[in-house]
């Protein structure tokens, strides 16, 4: 498998052929600086209901999941109670995992007191890597790690603050994501453009 592939003369990284949904995500949003603290809570929670799973499964239920946790409010997610998690259990919309369901809320709660705390969560998340954007220039796809170094000293932090389902791994996805790292590859079209 090439590691990009080209549609309209473009480059794009290995993982995002073959699927429009995944090539605009992979053009409008992953590794594209991210400092606000809504779509930071949505991509934690994407980023964990995703262990274990494809990255695509969680992108095509995303606009789902928005309905359902009230457009990935924090303050509305930390209120959940039973009912609602009963509720979400039976929605054939998202993953139906009780611990990813459970974990969503715990770390709504986590989440507000990481902003009282620190004044943002992005101000507290963005510390790890200095407020700046780690400029990777992989040309593999087997050279992008899965977990670094900053990775586990994130995983540790948020576990201290309360949260779950932030293991290394995941925690890298989520630094991919919201662009905390730039790992498109040297031969994509995104590389140091986001």
């Amino acid at each position: 498998m090439s590691e990009c592939t080209s549609i309209t003369d473009e480059k794009r990284c290995w993982w995002c052929h073959g699927d429009d949904l995944y090539r605009d995500y992979h053009d409008k949003e992953w590794g594209v600086p991210c400092r606000d603290d809504d779509m930071l809570f949505e991509f934690l929670i994407l980023e964990g209901a995703q262990a274990g799973l494809s990255w695509i499964t969680v992108l095509r239920k995303r606009e789902h999941y928005r309905k359902v946790f009230d457009n990935f409010d924090s303050r509305k997610v930390a209120e959940y109670g039973p009912e609602k998690v009963e509720e979400l259990l039976q929605d054939a919309g998202i993953i139906r995992n009780k611990l990813k369901v459970n974990s969503a809320i715990r770390n709504a709660k986590a989440f507000l007191k990481v902003q009282e705390k620190y004044g943002s969560f992005s101000e507290f998340i963005w510390s790890f890597v200095d407020g700046k954007t780690v400029q990777n220039n992989f040309s593999s796809s087997s050279d992008v790690p899965a977990s670094t170094e900053i990775s586990d000293r994130m995983s540790k932090a948020l576990k201290k603050e309360g949260f779950n389902f932030v293991g290394s791994t995941i925690c890298y996805a989520f630094m991919q994501a919201t662009g905390m790292v730039d790992d498109h590859t040297t031969n994509c079209h995104k590389h140091m453009k986001s």
